[in-house]
């Protein structure tokens, strides 16, 4: 989460400008950063408030800027390229471990960097001092502007269910009451404290989540195929998600037995409803929610996605001002262009794109969300602020990894 702040900048450069309102920094959520290439120009927002503008240049011909959602995953004030011949980078932010990053520079008026978004100098260093690790940077094509959002299926803030209560399995001393005893000693599970600014204090210190929903991949379906043969008493190895030579001797084992041998597709459609039925299984989900923190991986689970032959674009959301006693956040949201290439809809299974906007918005992909009852309490005990969400029918891409939040690349060219 960016550091809080007062708006007293000086930053004397033509280049930029700040504007500051009436909001005080204590009331101030998580900032975003907004780049966009079409204008060469880079937007801080605090929830609806602009509070610094100023050009950049992307990357030029050959050396484009990918477009997408990104984080700061490390800061450093003075870094030289591993890349490029040492090419100083001051006051470097890394957004991919490629290479992508922002940092102080030359900046003409018009796209000229190998990639990375340079910085006006002074910009720069006044930038750096507002940001800290994990901070969401989103580069677009032409520029983009955060919304509040509000549909049924967000999350909102709960407090964790208490675990206060007698605890069954303990042994009370002694067993038997009597009034002239002294008073007893009874075990009790500790139960945080409802109101105070202690329990306010160990809420807020929750590191934010990075939520990504998107379509089940290759990996998720074979580790399910994995576990229902070996039900089924067929050798498929480890549940790793990998079609190793266990695996595909299990499936065709599997399909010998059911004469299915010929069905087309190694994990055909019809594969998958005959091995789910004899398993005793419901079909599988269409959907995948995975959740990391401090840029690792905490849990992931399967999700419904409701009309999945249409797509559910790319989207990013992010929390602020949650307070976790009143159940209440606010949650604000940009739609990105991403259009997928025709053999990526064909793995998919979409038919219908999510190329129009005004149809394919963030409120109907949530709308089509079935998220389990454990998974959404799982995620709402530990809503914190500057939490995200990330939708994207295209998964987890090579740019995420060890380190990294979610990193979802729109385009790379361009």
């Amino acid at each position: 989460m960016f550091q809080r702040f007062a708006l007293a900048f000086s930053l004397g450069l033509m280049a930029s400008s700040v504007l500051s309102g009436p909001t005080s920094a204590s009331d101030r959520g998580p900032l975003q950063i907004y780049v966009s290439k079409a204008t060469q120009t880079l937007t801080v927002y605090d929830g609806d408030e602009v509070l610094v503008t100023s050009k950049v240049s992307t990357g030029k011909p050959g050396h484009s800027t990918p477009s997408g959602i990104f984080s700061i995953l490390e800061k450093r004030k003075y870094h030289e390229s591993n890349i490029y011949s040492n090419a100083p980078m001051p006051f470097m932010q890394r957004l991919t471990w490629s290479g992508i990053a922002l940092h102080e520079g030359k900046v003409p008026n018009y796209p000229a960097s190998h990639g990375c978004v340079r910085l006006p100098n002074g910009f720069a260093k006044t930038l750096f001092s507002m940001t800290e690790r994990g901070a969401h940077v989103i580069i677009t094509d032409d520029p983009v502007t955060p919304r509040p959002i509000s549909q049924a299926n967000l999350f909102t803030p709960r407090q964790p269910i208490p675990a206060g209560g007698l605890l069954s399995d303990a042994e009370l001393r002694p067993t038997k009451i009597e009034a002239s005893l002294k008073p007893v000693e009874v075990a009790m599970n500790e139960v945080l404290p409802k109101t105070g600014a202690a329990a306010q204090l160990v809420l807020e210190d929750e590191p934010p989540l990075r939520i990504l929903i998107t379509r089940r991949s290759q990996r998720e379906e074979v580790r399910d195929v994995q576990e229902m043969l070996t039900e089924l008493g067929f050798d498929a190895g480890a549940t790793d998600g990998v079609l190793g030579s266990q695996t595909l001797a299990a499936i065709r084992g599997y399909k010998r037995w059911k004469s299915i041998e010929k069905d087309g597709e190694l994990l055909s459609p019809r594969f998958i409803t005959e091995l789910s039925a004899s398993a005793g299984r419901d079909k599988p989900l269409a959907g995948q929610i995975l959740v990391r923190q401090k840029f690792k991986p905490v849990f992931e689970a399967a999700i419904g996605i409701r009309e999945p032959e249409k797509g559910l674009g790319t989207h990013f959301l992010e929390a602020s001002h949650v307070d976790r006693f009143k159940g209440k956040v606010d949650w604000r949201s940009v739609s990105i262009d991403n259009h997928l290439p025709a053999p990526t809809l064909k793995r998919l299974g979409i038919t219908e794109p999510a190329d129009d906007a005004a149809l394919f918005t963030a409120e109907a992909a949530l709308a089509r969300l079935d998220i389990p009852d454990d998974v959404r309490a799982k995620i709402e005990t530990m809503l914190s602020e500057g939490s995200s969400i990330t939708i994207s029918d295209s998964g987890i891409g090579p740019e995420t990894g060890d380190g990294t939040d979610f990193i979802t690349v729109t385009r790379t060219k361009g």
